[in-house]
């Protein structure tokens, strides 16, 4: 479904990725993982295309992608929940969801039901406004904004970072329901290796801004997984 192939990225002189190749496909959560510096967001950033690749090529569902505006990439179905989630401060709750219609056509311009299943605390919170939540709540009114555009393919930053533990199990939860409606592809950027083991199908290792180990559940062996991280 999602296919980055040999991609090269850099900002001048400085290169952030080097030959990186990823897959992620509906149903499956893909996990990249790493120490801060590597590389994992520029990954993000290329995929949505905030920033454009020197070589290598994105495709989506067969498509290349490679060259179209980050716009564009939305309507395809490519929702990106960013690392600081990015809310709107002075804009409601309800204001903020809201922003996830701009890539939808106008008769599906409705928040989905699973939004509150997965973030009830969002529905009591409408009226409220995004700079008054907790850094938790922000966070799940992120998520929510990004599944209102009723994605393919669901980008995350680092979704745990610093949140409280019960509000990381809700967010787990979300995961685990989105990749089991199989309707999603889910790429995860994490640095806590328990909370990517729980949910993740498929792992990537990056140092380097390069791919240094990458494994599925099956053929995990966490020696070596543990060894890349390190490096």
């Amino acid at each position: 479904m999602l296919d980055v192939s040999n991609v090269n990225l850099h900002y001048g002189a400085a290169q952030a990725l080097r030959a990186v190749n990823l897959k992620a496909e509906p149903g499956q959560v893909t996990c990249v993982l790493g120490r801060n510096g590597v590389g994992k967001t520029s990954l993000l950033r290329a995929i949505v295309g905030q920033k454009p690749i020197s070589g290598g090529a994105i495709t989506l569902e067969g498509a290349d992608i490679t060259k179209l505006a980050p716009v564009e990439r939305a309507r395809k179905g490519i929702a990106y929940v960013p690392q600081g989630r990015e809310i709107f401060p002075l804009l409601t709750v309800a204001e903020n969801l809201e922003t996830g219609f701009a890539p939808l056509a106008r008769d599906q311009r409705r928040v989905p039901d699973d939004v509150f299943s997965l973030f009830p605390v969002l529905q009591t919170m409408l009226g409220r406004r995004g700079g008054d939540l907790s850094g938790g709540q922000q966070q799940q009114l992120a998520i929510g904004r990004a599944l209102v555009m009723r994605p393919k393919l669901l980008l995350l930053d680092e979704p745990t970072e610093g949140i409280q533990p019960s509000i990381i199990k809700d967010i787990g939860r979300a995961i685990s329901y989105l990749r089991n409606l199989k309707e999603m592809a889910i790429v995860l950027v994490e640095q806590y290796l328990d909370f990517a083991r729980e949910l993740g199908d498929n792992f990537v290792v990056m140092d380097r801004g390069a791919v240094v180990y990458a494994c599925d559940r099956a053929t995990m062996d966490e020696t070596a997984l543990k060894r890349a991280l390190a490096i």
